[in-house]
């Protein structure tokens, strides 16, 4: 009988990842049982992770001489500049890959909101190193080994110090071997529980950016890093992926690069040895430039930044090519934080709309992992190129052509997937029909659409109205036109949006059914108001902002959201409106907006010269009929809607620009009890979070409805576990 041979360590490993894989896709979220195995093998990886970084930074460093660190030093940053400078190549390149597709967003309210800003002082800078320790502040822990290493250079009587850390090096090193070995175990879990839980069907929104970034991530893999190494080394294409892809596999597995680190530093040293290429100095560049190439930007990171040109593109706004070399800074020197933050921060700084970091959280489970393979793949280039460039025997002569031969590479993939795409993906935009094609997230009651109703008798003007309301059955509301999206008519004739979410809710605690009417305004906005106090309607909605002179002419309840005042623009016109000092230097700027004498005044007063014009509806800005015309101001979380109907405009709110309006619905004079009761109720449901959860819904697009458990081959193929109303359904 032959003897079972147990596969390689890797091959173990490449099992758990395929074994996860189908086991998610069976089970579905009912994996998640498993979840904690994964999250325990994650945290024993971490445990030795800092500690070794500490040690073998400060041992490294400490036993070299002033000179020594000084090459070590000079050469680790050069390599990673070429890196970058490969990494932010690839990137801009990445757009040729994009078709010519529209797309537009809901409000978001990052929008109004000031971003949080990158603190490099605070990240790389410990006032308290113990503290970014505790706080897993990587780039600060390396700093305060660095700054340690350096000064016990100079120190006597050191080696002490230098050999018990040394000592504790090789003791946390085989604490990282030996957690490896439960490998196979743990990255079955964590793989299980990410295809269990991932919503593929999601996806499809950003499948261009998916297959684009995938393609990029093999050329940098396969390709280019490994090319770069072996051109400027002696080393084998083969033996380079041999040793790179336990740490790569496990980084992707795991999600983390810093748990791989020990791991890199062990599998360039191995190596090193088999080449004849070790020695105290190539180990102590080693133990130096893993860390620190973790705490620089990688090109894994970099790759990261390609969103914001697949967000410019998603909005029907590619960045031109004037804008790339400033797109190129900016994102490199953010891209030293963490890219939730950087993201938000370019799409802010490039005038794109912040709702799409969420497309970029969408599919971060998989770019994520991908990144952190290739970050692993960027230590280990970094910490091979550097050991051979302090023996020098680095050829930095053929560097070059190898990065351009790759680089043209990149360029003719890219550019033939584009042609691909053209021809394997059918895209319509369907802005338009998402919107209408939303359902009410609460009960709904009975309702009449009626083009008239009939005034009150003089006896019953004078009793309160919500007595004569429930008397009557019905709670009348009137909305003018074009109200997006607190009110208008859905795909089935249905009379929805925010504020006919609430007045349903209302209706339905005063046990009533609804009357709902369109009102004109060709009569101006005292129509509205008689109609309120003649009892043709109770209420009037449709997001109606509160101002002084309206406080003065109208009986309003209390608040139940805040407005921010915008501005819709053309999407090339987006740059010029993004802070106020821009908009200032718009030659004959003219601007349209609603009649409101209150903001028409406080826009005038920011902007002297302007010529603004008054016009009800934004319907004929958005149809090019207002000639000459640059934007229109108007609310920002409407002004998202009509986007969604238009998408050749954006919504922009300037830098230094926060004018904000409460909004509320409209009640007749006089009905104080009225109007106490509608209060109260309005302060119930803000407490009671229904307001925030319509908010949620039509404001910002964000729908819980009729979510089904994700799909997986148990329930879904197979039918266990399905219960009757589900197929139903």
């Amino acid at each position: 009988m032959r003897k079972f041979k147990m596969p390689s360590p890797f091959m173990q490993v490449i099992i758990g990842l395929c074994l996860g894989a189908v086991f998610g896709l069976f089970f579905g979220e009912g994996i998640v049982v498993i979840e904690d195995v994964g999250k325990a093998y994650i945290r024993l990886l971490q445990m030795s992770v800092l500690p070794y970084v500490i040690a073998s930074l400060i041992s490294s460093i400490g036993r070299l001489s002033v000179e020594r660190a000084g090459r070590i030093g000079k050469a680790g940053g050069s390599l990673i500049l070429i890196l970058w400078g490969i990494a932010m190549s690839t990137v801009v390149m990445l757009p040729m890959a994009y078709p010519d597709w529209q797309a537009s967003t809901f409000f978001s309210t990052s929008i109004v909101s000031e971003g949080k800003g990158f603190d490099p002082v605070s990240l790389y800078l410990p006032a308290n190193p113990f503290n970014s320790m505790a706080n897993t502040v990587v780039p600060a822990v390396v700093v305060f080994s660095i700054v340690f290493g350096v000064a016990l250079i100079s120190v006597k009587d050191k080696d002490i110090l230098i050999n018990g850390l040394d000592s504790a090096t090789k003791a946390l090193s085989r604490i990282t071997s030996m957690v490896v070995k439960l490998a196979p175990v743990g990255i079955f879990a964590i793989t299980a529980v990410a295809f269990g839980t991932l919503e593929f069907a999601q996806l499809n929104r950003l499948q261009i950016y998916l297959w684009v970034y995938f393609a990029a991530f093999l050329i940098l893999m396969l390709w280019t890093l490994p090319m770069l190494l072996k051109g400027a080394t002696n080393l084998g294409y083969g033996e380079i992926l041999k040793q790179a892809r336990m740490p790569v596999v496990t980084a992707i597995a795991v999600g983390s690069v810093l748990v791989v680190l020990p791991l890199i530093a062990e599998k360039c040293k191995e190596l090193l040895i088999r080449r004849d290429m070790h020695d105290d100095e190539v180990e102590a560049t080693v133990d130096v430039l893993v860390p620190t190439a973790y705490s620089f930007p990688s090109v894994g990171t970099l790759l990261g930044l390609g969103f914001i040109l697949f967000a410019a593109w998603f909005a029907g706004s590619s960045l031109t090519v004037s804008q790339l070399p400033e797109f190129s800074l900016t994102g490199l020197m953010t891209a030293f934080g963490s890219m939730n933050v950087a993201l938000p921060f370019l799409l802010d700084h490039f005038q794109l709309s912040a709702d799409l970091f969420q497309l970029f959280l969408l599919g971060s489970p998989i770019t994520g992992r991908l990144a952190t393979g290739l970050a692993a793949m960027h230590g280990v280039v970094i910490s091979l190129l550097g050991a051979y460039a302090i023996r020098r025997q680095i050829r930095w002569h053929k560097m070059l052509p190898t990065i351009g031969i790759s680089l043209g590479v990149t360029f003719v993939l890219l550019w033939s997937l584009s042609f691909v795409f053209k021809s394997a993906i059918q895209y319509e935009y369907a802005g338009y029909d998402e919107l209408v094609s939303i359902k009410p997230v609460l009960n709904r009651v009975k309702v009449n659409q009626a083009n008239e109703l009939s005034e009150l008798s003089a006896e019953e003007r004078s009793q309160n109205r919500l007595e004569v309301i429930k008397k009557r059955g019905t709670l009348r509301v009137g909305y003018p036109p074009d109200r997006l999206p607190f009110v208008f008519v859905n795909k089935e004739s249905q009379v929805v949006g925010f504020d006919m979410e609430l007045v349903h809710a209302l209706a339905k605690d005063l046990g009533v059914t609804l009357e709902v009417t369109k009102m004109s305004v060709d009569n101006g906005a005292q129509h509205l108001v008689d109609s309120l106090n003649t009892g043709r309607i109770d209420i009037l909605i449709g997001g109606i902002g509160l101002t002084p002179p309206r406080l003065l002419n109208y009986s309003f309840s209390r608040p139940y959201m805040d407005g921010n005042v915008a501005f819709v623009v053309s999407d090339h016109m987006r740059q010029e409106f993004s802070s106020i000092e821009s908009i200032k230097e718009l030659p004959k700027l003219k601007l349209a907006m609603p009649k409101s004498e209150y903001f028409k005044e406080t826009l005038q007063q920011k902007f002297p010269d302007a010529e603004i014009i008054e016009v009800y509806s934004m319907r004929d800005f958005l149809r090019g009929k207002l000639k000459d015309v640059d934007a229109y101001v108007h609310l920002a979380e409407a002004a998202s809607a009509w986007t969604l109907i238009y998408p050749d405009y954006s919504v922009v709110v300037p830098k230094e620009l926060r004018l904000t309006t409460p909004i509320g619905f409209v009640l007749p004079d006089g009905q104080l009890e009225y109007a106490s009761n509608l209060n109260d109720w309005i302060d119930l449901r803000i407490r009671n979070n229904t307001i925030d959860q319509v908010y949620q819904h039509w404001i910002l697009g964000k729908s819980e409805q009729d979510k089904q458990p994700r799909w997986s081959i148990m329930r879904n193929v197979l039918g266990w576990g399905v219960i009757e109303k589900d197929k139903a359904k």
